[in-house]
């Protein structure tokens, strides 16, 4: 262990005894958060700080031994991908959300090329129609998802009008996706837009797909890593962030308080916050005419 490693872990320990935010010591630091917790429980569990450093140095000698992956562990992740056929970072969120197990993603991908062939399932050349784009209110309506920790906001924006709404639920489902679905069209949008667009998320597919032409006559599934073909909802997403939610992860038994902020700050959006777009004027503040 070199010298600078050493400054590290000891100016870590002075910044989290000064009542420095993890978050902050490990930007400072220049070290991962998940490093930054290890070494402050290392210290802890030890309980001195040169025996943490000696033991942390003992460690550091000879050929690390190869991490075994539990052959049940890996039939665990099998089987999600089996079930959700979804990604690794939300196959990540399975494996806690059903087993307790915090598995990185790099892991799980590993395993998975063990036993699948892993590429795009988007063909490259896929034709999925033009980027539609809109002159006039519900023609087009972007929805998403945003992760909150133990709860997802599902979002959506008509891109003409920038009128939004935002349902929050306690899993990333598609009975959820439905259920927000319903939600949004009937109580913003008059039940009906031309377009509804999305991304290939699992929340937009099974329920989701079997009832979203009762409320559009097009259903288009964006490109896969192309923001600019979501960037209203995007655009959207990062206000609500900002504005209302913020960073935080939250317990799904927090849905009712916060959907009632939510709820404050859909007021503010619609009726005080200026759109450049619309010529600084809230999306649905009544228009004064001056004769």
């Amino acid at each position: 262990m070199d010298v600078n490693q050493i400054a590290k872990i000891t100016l870590a320990l002075e910044l989290f005894e000064q009542g420095v935010p993890k978050t902050h010591i490990s930007e400072k630091v220049g070290i991962g958060r998940a490093t930054l917790y290890r070494w402050l429980s290392g210290i802890q569990n030890t309980g001195d700080l040169e025996l943490f450093l000696d033991q942390y140095l003992s460690s550091k000698k000879g050929q690390r031994a190869k991490r075994k992956i539990d052959g049940l562990l890996k039939l665990k992740i099998w089987n999600l991908r089996d079930k959700y056929d979804c990604c690794g970072q939300k196959l990540r969120y399975f494996l806690d959300e059903e087993y307790g197990i915090d598995l990185g993603v790099t892991s799980i991908y590993k395993i998975l090329k063990e036993k699948y062939k892993l590429r795009s399932k988007w063909k490259k050349n896929q034709k999925r129609g033009h980027t539609p784009k809109a002159e006039k209110p519900r023609e087009v309506i972007q929805m998403d998802t945003v992760d909150f920790g133990n709860i997802f906001a599902f979002t959506s924006v008509d891109i003409f009008s920038k009128e939004a709404d935002v349902i929050l639920a306690p899993e990333l489902t598609a009975s959820y996706g439905y259920s927000s679905l319903k939600q949004t069209m009937e109580r913003r949008f008059n039940n009906f837009a031309d377009c509804i667009q999305t991304d290939g998320g699992h929340e937009f597919k099974a329920e989701f797909q079997a009832h979203v032409l009762e409320y559009t006559s097009r259903h288009r599934i964006a490109h896969p890593y192309r923001k600019n073909e979501q960037s209203y909802i995007e655009s959207f997403n990062r206000s609500l962030r900002k504005e209302c939610l913020g960073w935080t992860n939250y317990k799904s038994n927090e849905i009712p308080a916060l959907q009632k902020e939510v709820e404050s700050y859909l007021l503010y959006y619609h009726q005080k916050r200026p759109h450049i777009s619309l010529g600084m004027w809230p999306p649905l503040k009544p228009r004064v005419s001056h004769i």
